[in-house]
């Protein structure tokens, strides 16, 4: 049977504008949008229930694009090191790291990384988001790998929230293939990703294109591999040097591209003509202390959407809020408002491939929305932390 939600102003984020619709209704039927538009203008029809919004700004459903929410161990020992003037690369030299969330990753069962994880996208639910990615990464092992994305998928089967997983076996070189990255990829290619993705454990596949990483060669190996299997593709690009990872992302019509503070002009252009979705993660430029910018007005200038995600990881984004990253991205990087809110909604939705059902309020798409008891939508990006007073519908049932 059909519910209404009415009493209310809506955001419906659609073409990426608040698009408002003031004294607004929304009528869902089996977990989707039937109709949305002014209350006086609500079809005539028997509605199993009826809900009353009380004034409430509603918004579409938040959405996290990225995050590496499922690892072991915990990384604030060295956040307390580097405090006390140790440098990243001493912490690295003695075995922290990446490496030190590999090892306690690899070291964890799949039931204590998934209740580790449960507890963390808790944080985020209650933010508002209702879909989320998740990516691997952290075990740089075929069977490692296979139980971070069985944690993911799980995740996705026992909590409400959409969850899409995405393998990043290519974030960083294991021990075990030191010096020997091209042995890596190669095992990537051949074995881990066509395993991985046979069992039906990826919906994308990522990549760190990085000095400290992988080159762009050797990133390309892991598209081709990826593109052959029919899965999409996304990339860390340009975050701490400009190697023009997010063009090569771009040339394999990847769903995103993401960091980007080092991206040219040329790389902005390359994007916005594949349509490849630039996703700014203001949590690690925060937590890294960063100081090169996103090239804002190249963005702006070429029309590249923009998301904003919380990049919840244990080593450069503890992140746990990402209406907090919404106001990150406004004071760090002098995003509007409304771009803020389109970064975790709209634009979020299309870096994941789920802009045809996501990320805005329209008729056809899933329903998955927040009413806010707040005083106008700019609202979400103003308030620093806290809980603000909501109702999270996720298709269409109150959460």
């Amino acid at each position: 049977m059909k519910t209404l939600w009415q009493h209310c102003n809506i955001a419906t984020m659609a073409d990426g504008a608040y698009s408002i619709i003031e004294d607004a209704a929304i009528v869902t039927y089996e977990g989707f949008i039937e109709w949305i538009g002014p209350r006086v203008h609500v079809p005539e029809a028997e509605y199993a229930q009826t809900h009353g919004l009380e004034g409430a700004w509603v918004t579409p459903g938040l959405i996290d694009c990225h995050t590496h929410a499922v690892f072991g161990g915990n990384r604030s020992d060295e956040f307390e090191q580097r405090l006390q003037g140790v440098s990243y690369a001493d912490i690295a030299a003695a075995g922290g790291g990446i490496a030190s969330t590999v090892r306690a990753t690899r070291a964890a069962t799949e039931d204590e990384l998934f209740d580790s994880a449960r507890q963390r996208l808790a944080c985020l639910l209650r933010d508002g988001v209702t879909s989320v990615e998740i990516k691997s990464g952290y075990g740089l092992s075929l069977e490692s790998e296979r139980k971070m994305l069985r944690v993911i998928r799980r995740l996705g089967a026992e909590l409400p929230v959409t969850v899409r997983s995405t393998c990043l076996a290519a974030h960083a070189l294991p021990p075990e293939y030191k010096d020997r990255a091209d042995d890596y990829i190669e095992h990537i290619c051949t074995e881990m990703l066509p395993a991985l993705a046979a069992e039906g454990l990826v919906d994308a596949v990522d990549a760190f294109c990085e000095y400290l990483a992988f080159s762009p060669a050797q990133v390309e190996r892991v598209f081709t591999a990826a593109r052959q299997m029919g899965l999409p593709v996304k990339l860390h690009a340009e975050q701490l040097s400009s190697l023009h990872g997010s063009s090569l992302a771009a040339r394999y019509r990847a769903l995103s591209a993401d960091h980007l503070e080092f991206m040219t002009e040329e790389d902005a252009i390359a994007m916005a003509r594949a349509g490849t979705v630039a996703v700014l993660l203001p949590g690690a430029f925060y937590f890294l202390r960063e100081t090169q910018q996103p090239p804002m007005d190249a963005l702006r200038k070429h029309g590249v959407k923009i998301a904003i995600a919380s990049d919840l990881n244990p080593g450069t984004s503890p992140a746990l809020s990402l209406r907090l990253m919404m106001n990150m991205a406004c004071t760090l990087f002098r995003m509007t408002p409304q771009e803020a809110l389109a970064g975790v909604t709209l634009h979020a939705a299309t870096a994941l491939g789920m802009g045809e059902t996501h990320g805005s309020l329209e008729p056809g798409k899933v329903a998955d929305f927040v009413a806010w008891n707040i005083d106008r939508p700019a609202d979400l990006s103003y308030w620093l932390g806290g809980d603000l007073d909501k109702l999270v519908v996720q298709k269409g049932v109150e959460r």
